[in-house]
């Protein structure tokens, strides 16, 4: 067997030998190597998960915000809506009361115009009648030569108005 061991060049001492140093050198680099970066992509992956989660928390919060601020927005837009709408109505009756509170002035100052010109018509009128009973009187004197008593200066005077308004 010798020749054929050294043909094949297998040493069944030296293939053991290679066998145990090939178990040792896997133990040693399994303690050493394998183990420490096994715990290093292990690690790794953590932090890549607990990344992902963050965003995935992020995300959903943003999603939250985002919903809230949109019905904020829209009830803003609606709060807004209402005030203008409010502000509206509200000019409009102000506008209303005052074209009414004009008119009332006006009817009023209309009112007074015309009883001061009614007042200021009856003074003139009873002016006129003063003259013209002095200036009746005074025919009357002259036409007649006498004097005229009261009560019949009175009816000579209303008869003369009479006339003088229906003249008119």
């Amino acid at each position: 067997m010798k020749g054929f061991e050294s043909f094949i060049g297998l040493n069944p001492w030296t293939a053991l030998f290679t066998l145990i140093n090939l178990v040792i050198t896997f133990l040693i680099l399994k303690k050493f190597l394998f183990k420490p970066v096994k715990k290093m992509i292990d690690d790794r992956q953590k932090e890549i998960d607990d990344t992902y989660q963050a965003a995935d928390t992020a995300k959903a919060e943003a999603e939250a915000l985002r919903s809230d601020y949109q019905s904020r927005l829209s009830n803003a837009k609606t709060e807004a809506a209402g005030i203008i709408q409010s502000a509206t109505v509200d000019a409009q009756q102000r506008g209303e009361q005052i074209v009414r509170q004009a008119r009332q002035d006006a009817d009023q100052l209309r009112a007074k115009a015309n009883a001061d010109i009614a007042r200021e018509r009856r003074k003139a009128l009873n002016e006129v009648k003063n003259d013209i009973s002095t200036i009746a009187v005074d025919i009357a004197e002259k036409v007649v030569k006498k004097e005229i008593n009261a009560k019949d200066q009175q009816a000579l005077i209303e008869q003369f108005i009479q006339e003088m308004g229906e003249s008119k």
